[in-house]
């Protein structure tokens, strides 16, 4: 299945230029390509939390990894795990600058939205230096349309959309759950594609819906996914980072279902695999990988902000033989259904942002779980 991924975005970096949009030009800046004077091209991924959370910056790690592995000696890169707990984010600013000053990478990439005032200040003060946001919005125009920035952006409610459908449809009580991290914008895209897919397979479907308020915290993750289990949820969705374990650790005590996010949790955690029916990912090492290829060869687009969604290859379902094994045939083909409509356009999933606060709220309020 990775192969499969990997091959279809590889095509598509070969058009990402036409999927690029606002920002700015839509031209590669002059600022593009290069290599450090001892030859090798060097980029730093700067965490917002650590490595090990088997789920989103392992799948950005893996992306510069699998680079590194192909282009050997003429790249390198270094991953600084700054944190992700409140007290790590005053430090953000400091290490971002101190990696500019360094003067030793061609790209710093950093994600998430905890990232993007400590970006904006090191994007003002370091206008030669190259960065890639990942997973938040960059307010170009806000910030005088810098042409030393890329952004990366996913459409996670389309493959949040497929994973409320199939949980609505292998729900035997009627009711399902959601856990997020942080409730912002992507956490929410997340959260209105996966009432939008669940009330599209069952208009009666109910939804419990917690946020952990970080990241790290496992054991309030599990404890709050343990109180929507015993509400009656029996299929939940973890999006929330290394707290999203509470929700998989949940699922493993009560016997009930929880799909995974980012990286392919049933694979990397074996021991809660019978309770993950799928993972939906999120490619992020997939699209820097792209976003590094382009960049080496002097064709990124610096100004510019792109989005990958089910055609781009940038979201998608794991469809291997675990999942065919937990996943009853007529839901699978009625999922595969669902997914060609999203790509086709003939299903336009909510997103929260074309949707105001109140509207989100509503939609939540219309699935609640008493």
């Amino acid at each position: 299945m990775k192969k499969k991924v990997w091959a279809l975005l590889l095509t598509a970096a070969l058009t990402l230029a036409a999927l690029t949009g606002c920002g700015g030009t839509s031209a590669p800046s002059d600022s593009g390509g290069g290599t450090s004077s001892d030859g090798t091209y060097k980029a730093a991924l700067l965490i917002a939390g650590t490595l090990g959370d088997k789920s989103f910056w392992d799948s950005a790690n893996e992306g510069l990894a699998a680079l590194k592995a192909e282009l050997g000696d003429a790249f390198d890169y270094k991953v600084e795990q700054m944190g992700g707990g409140a007290a790590d984010q005053a430090n953000y600013e400091p290490t971002i600058l101190d990696y500019c000053d360094s003067g030793e990478y061609d790209l710093i990439i950093t994600g998430s939205f905890t990232m993007v005032d400590a970006l904006t200040s090191a994007v003002e003060q370091f206008p030669d230096q190259k960065f890639i946001l990942f997973d938040e919005a960059y307010d170009f125009e806000a910030n005088g349309n810098p042409d030393n920035l890329y952004n990366i952006l996913f459409k996670q409610n389309e493959v949040s959309y497929l994973v409320g459908a199939e949980a609505a449809l292998m729900s035997q009580t009627g009711a399902i759950c959601f856990l997020g991290g942080m409730a912002g914008k992507v956490i929410n895209d997340f959260l209105v594609g996966y009432i939008q897919g669940a009330k599209d397979a069952n208009p009666d479907i109910k939804v419990a819906v917690s946020m952990v308020g970080n990241y790290e915290d496992s054991a309030k993750g599990k404890d709050l996914s343990l109180a929507m289990y015993n509400a009656g949820a029996d299929c939940g969705f973890n999006v929330a980072g290394s707290a999203g374990m509470g929700l998989l650790e949940a699922a493993k005590e009560t016997g009930k279902l929880a799909f995974g996010v980012d990286s392919d949790q049933a694979s990397l955690l074996p021991d809660y695999a019978p309770y993950i029916p799928t993972s939906a990912l999120k490619n992020v090492g997939n699209a820097l990988y792209i976003a590094l290829k382009q960049d080496i060869a002097g064709e990124l687009a610096y100004g510019t902000q792109a989005y990958f969604g089910f055609s781009e290859g940038g979201v998608n379902l794991v469809k291997d033989a675990h999942y065919e094994e937990m996943v009853p045939e007529e839901i699978r083909t009625a999922v595969d259904d669902l997914e060609a409509k999203i790509s086709a356009g003939e299903i336009e999933v909510y997103s929260s942002s074309t949707m105001s606060t109140e509207e989100i709220e509503t939609l939540k309020a219309s699935v609640a779980l008493q």
